[in-house]
């Protein structure tokens, strides 16, 4: 029972913390996007403003849905494939440590995704 647990304690933490911590990054991007500041990179040919709209969900709107667990397989979607994008794309030949971070978030929530969100979330309510 204890095991069961702490087992749902670290999903939840697993799930809620990076989550926070990635609306540092959404969040300023967000404020542009609602100011009609669409200045933004464009890795992928698709223009400014759906690259800069896309990274909002994945970097905003996504982790938000992650912090209470609702739909959490598919929020974790968008926010993996802005990290892959932010990590083999945008700093594919910069030196590892500049592409670490998107890396590191890329692979925390590969695991939500594979995991599920625990017991602690709006999903298993």
């Amino acid at each position: 029972m204890k095991n069961n647990l702490l087992i749902h304690l670290g999903l939840a933490l697993l799930r809620i913390v990076p989550s926070a911590f990635m609306l540092t990054h959404g969040y300023p991007k967000f404020q542009n996007l609602i100011s009609g500041n669409t200045d933004f990179l464009n890795p992928l040919g698709i223009g400014q403003a759906p690259t800069l709209f896309l990274t909002v969900i994945g970097e905003f709107i996504c982790p938000i849905l992650l912090i209470v667990g609702y739909k959490t397989r598919w929020a974790t979607i968008p926010t993996i494939i802005t990290m892959l994008v932010a990590g083999l794309i945008v700093h594919g030949a910069d030196p590892f440590g500049k592409k670490e971070l998107a890396l590191i978030y890329a692979t925390i929530f590969i695991v939500v995704f594979l995991l599920g969100p625990g017991k602690y979330s709006a999903d298993r309510k």
